[in-house]
């Protein structure tokens, strides 16, 4: 029987130091938004890709890969654990893996365990982001999945912009509420109740373009949105334009001026909606007149009609919305009768 010799600690302590020596690579998961045109990457994005030694790809269909092709990227169709991913990166090598939309969760929590385990040299892993969201992109998610209840919900396809205007008046006053209670997540949902309106009637009004007698009338939320943006710029020319503006009422000002010559109205209640509240009505009518320096008498009457026309036009006078004060008092009278009634909040 053949006798072997002792292991030499210090020979074993140097193979290690070697073999930890050895460039371990490294992994870059190239991540993407949807919400972004493919192919349009950022710089440190392309340079990775063209440096890269390879470049995985699992999903045949992943939007990225016609564009990575034309750029000269070879790109294969691959799917390796995360045992095979180290591997793929030893002596130095970058490996970049395109993840699908959801991301590859199997593929990140085995990477997390061979590092947690200790007995691997793992590769260096950056996570990189091809592409960024900007401000606002989550309203391109609002406008996608409203495109897909409208054709496939049996109710919703079936709704018209008068069938909604309900909806509309309830939803605002549910946002008054949410605004007026200073409760943020109740605000957060309610503006997005709001929102679901404008881009459900947008929904709406998109399906006669097309159609050669309603394409005339037929309009998108883009149309929507750019008529926004013309008003909010064409009205604010002390942000946009060479006016001046030191005062909230420089801009108001400004804002006023800008509608009338827009609008081209021959009275400065034209425009008034008369289906509001009559405090507001009231209130509105007082604002205008006011604003257009015209001395108006308000109407003498009897009833309380004519009492709540003068509060109304008071209270504009002096800054105070009427709504909004009549309906604090009511919250007061409201929890003075559930007081009364020995009924608890």
């Amino acid at each position: 029987m053949t006798d072997h010799a002792p292991a030499d600690p210090a020979s074993a302590a140097s193979a290690a130091e070697q073999a930890s020596a050895e460039p371990t690579g490294r992994i870059v998961l190239l991540t993407t938004s949807h919400r972004v045109a493919p192919g349009v990457l950022s710089w440190p994005a392309w340079q990775t890709l063209h440096a890269a030694d390879r470049v995985l790809c699992a999903d045949p269909g992943h939007p990225q890969l016609p564009y990575l092709r034309e750029a000269g990227i070879e790109v294969e169709q691959a799917s390796p654990d995360a045992h095979a991913l180290v591997e793929a990166c030893a002596g130095g090598r970058t490996v970049v893996v395109l993840p699908g939309g959801e991301g590859d969760r199997r593929l990140t929590d085995g990477l997390a365990r061979l590092a947690g385990s200790g007995r691997f040299s793992m590769p260096d892993l950056e996570l990189l982001p091809g592409s960024y969201d900007l401000p606002g992109a989550r309203l391109l998610d609002v406008v996608q999945v409203m495109d897909r209840v409208r054709r496939e919900c049996p109710w919703t396809s079936e709704q018209t912009h008068e069938g909604l205007a309900k909806y509309a008046i309830e939803e605002a006053y549910e946002l008054v509420e949410a605004i007026e209670a200073g409760d943020r997540t109740e605000l957060r949902e309610e503006l997005g109740d709001v929102l679901l309106q404008v881009v459900f009637h947008a929904r709406i009004a998109q399906e006669g373009i097309g159609d050669a007698e309603d394409a005339a009338e037929a309009f998108s939320i883009d149309d929507v949105a750019g008529t926004l943006v013309e008003k909010l710029i064409h009205r604010h020319p002390h942000v946009f334009g060479d006016a001046d503006a030191e005062t909230p009422e420089d801009v108001h000002e400004h804002w006023q001026r800008t509608k009338a010559a827009e609008k081209r109205r021959e009275s400065v209640t034209d425009g008034i909606p008369l289906g509001q509240p009559g405090l507001a009505l009231a209130a509105k009518l007082a604002g205008r007149a006011r604003a257009g320096e015209l001395a108006v008498e308000l109407p003498a009457g009897e009833g309380v009609g004519y009492e709540l026309l003068a509060l109304a036009a008071r209270a504009e006078e002096e800054g105070i919305d009427p709504e909004t004060a009549l309906r604090a008092a009511a919250r007061v009278y409201r929890d003075a009768i559930r007081a009364a009634e020995g009924v608890g909040e």
